[in-house]
């Protein structure tokens, strides 16, 4: 089984080769399809090249700079897009991740692996770091659809259910929709509209929830448009950020405050550790046809290794079938009953 590493256009391309490096030594069954410029990929790879691990050369790029519908059409020799044409043409290629442009790499998956039958809109799935050690919540949409209409969030809403349940093992998932007050009529029309068709889903549904609360672990899906659901995931990460920030300079800014640092580095390296979105992975896009992984254009070999170890859970555990089989059961439901 082949997983696809597209390097290009990201902002630390010899740390995706490394945990790409690192994923093929580790997960000795998958092999590592790494695509971008080879001259650069064998220069980056300091010990011998894994039996596993497989380089694909493209010599372009698609940058940030470049309009997405245009630069799929007019750079076909570009990493991401002869990512997209292994994954498409093996039939043994079960995922891909890139962190490059996030446009491209949605247009792309959207265009070339194609949309499964009845989804409206793919959904892209982000995840962050609760109160709760070890539990982390998914934040659907992040990103990929700024205008979303109220049964666009209800299909986000069910196949966020089943990403956390193949990704978690979580049994039964709390779905929360995103609004200004927990309230059933609290929010604009769409979201009243939303949340009347998300407590018609085969999903543990459990009301509006404030942005205030995304963290708490009290929720394990949060459906949202992608403009709000945007706006929350940077807002969190730069809070966080700042937070880290301000607490690095509070610890050396006495010889007290350094000492008392020295007793708690253990515990200040766990929640380093903790807020720290490598390890993650990134964010999958739900509703294609094979599994895409868009992780940070900063992406480490932590994150990549990560989101490599995210493609193999959610392909063993069989969640391409599961969500066709549960959106194409959502479709044909209304004509099975019009029959009767």
């Amino acid at each position: 089984m082949k997983i696809i590493i597209d390097i290009g256009g990201c902002d630390n391309p010899q740390k995706m080769i490394a945990g790409a490096v690192n994923a093929a030594n580790e997960f000795g069954k998958y092999t590592m399809v790494v695509v971008g410029d080879e001259n650069f990929i064998r220069a980056n790879i300091k010990e011998p090249l894994p039996k596993n691990l497989i380089i694909k050369h493209a010599p372009d790029v698609i940058t940030n700079d470049d309009t997405p519908t245009r630069a799929i059409r007019q750079k076909p020799d570009s990493s991401l897009i002869r990512a997209f044409k292994t994954l498409t043409e093996s039939d043994d290629a079960v995922g891909l991740v890139s962190g490059g442009s996030t446009g491209a790499v949605l247009t792309g998956a959207t265009l070339l692996v194609g949309r499964i039958k009845g989804v409206h809109r793919p959904v892209l799935a982000s995840l962050l770091p609760t109160a709760i050690d070890g539990k982390l919540v998914c934040v659907a949409d992040c990103g990929a659809n700024v205008d979303s209409k109220p049964e666009f969030l209800a299909q986000f809403g069910v196949m966020a259910d089943m990403y956390v349940r193949a990704l978690f093992g979580t049994e039964n998932p709390r779905v929360a929709l995103l609004s200004v007050g927990t309230e059933e009529h609290k929010g604009d029309e769409r979201s009243k509209a939303a949340h009347a068709l998300l407590k018609e889903q085969p999903i543990n549904f459990v009301g509006n929830m404030e942005a205030r609360d995304v963290l708490t672990g009290d929720y394990d899906v949060v459906v949202s448009d992608g403009f709000s659901g945007n706006v929350l995931i940077k807002s969190v990460e730069g809070t966080a950020k700042m937070v880290m920030g301000q607490l690095k300079k509070a610890m050396f800014s006495s010889v007290k405050s350094k000492l008392g640092a020295l007793m708690m580095k253990k515990s200040l390296k766990g929640l380093k550790s903790k807020m720290d979105y490598h390890a993650y992975g990134g964010a999958a896009f739900l509703g294609v046809k094979k599994i895409v992984v868009k992780t940070h254009g900063s992406s480490n070999e932590v994150s990549t290794k990560a989101s490599v170890a995210n493609i193999i859970r959610l392909h063993e555990h069989h969640i391409i079938e599961d969500i066709t089989a549960g959106i194409t059961a959502e479709v044909s439901a209304p004509a099975e009953s019009e029959s009767e």
